[in-house]
């Protein structure tokens, strides 16, 4: 019986963590010693087709070690034939009362921030998506050099919901 109710278990939990949606998620660790300035985390992808859309995520694990409200992002995606398309992104990370957002019941919280909607990969081969942050304290000139809370940063891709 015992036995019975383990492997039942297991395949409840097997169907419920499926993920259909996705396409590509892939997380790379970041220094123990904070994201430095310069660090830039790159990820290769080669998408599955060039017709369909999908939805693009920065994703982050962070801890309470993350002293900021918000998140300022540099995402680059370089296209197989060269061109490059940047943006500057702000996120916020934490409610008014300073609690963090995210996913999680442990100190590590999980946040799954819109990077692009509706992206058609029309060029056939790998693209290399790169992400740096771009933070900075209120009053000074000098980015912040280690970045520190932030343990993963990842890229996501998915098929966009049904409606």
């Amino acid at each position: 019986m015992l036995r019975n109710s383990v492997f039942v278990f297991f395949l409840i939990i097997s169907f419920v963590s499926c993920d259909s949606n996705r396409v590509f998620d892939v997380y790379k660790p970041v220094s123990a010693n904070g994201w430095h300035k310069d660090s830039i985390v790159s990820f290769k992808v080669s998408p599955p087709d060039s017709i369909q859309a999908y939805n693009l995520f920065v994703n982050l694990r962070n801890t309470n070690a993350y002293k900021f409200n918000n998140l300022f992002l540099i995402v680059e995606m370089v296209f197989p034939h060269g061109k490059t398309i940047k943006d500057t992104l702000e996120y916020r990370m934490a409610d008014p009362s300073g609690k963090l957002l995210g996913e999680g019941y442990t100190d590590v919280k999980e946040n799954k921030l819109w990077y692009k909607e509706q992206v058609v990969f029309n060029e056939a081969g790998e693209y290399t998506v790169n992400v740096q942050h771009a933070m900075r304290e209120n009053g000074k000139v000098n980015g912040v050099i280690n970045l520190d809370g932030v343990t993963d940063v990842g890229f996501r891709i998915e098929k966009p919901l049904n409606k």
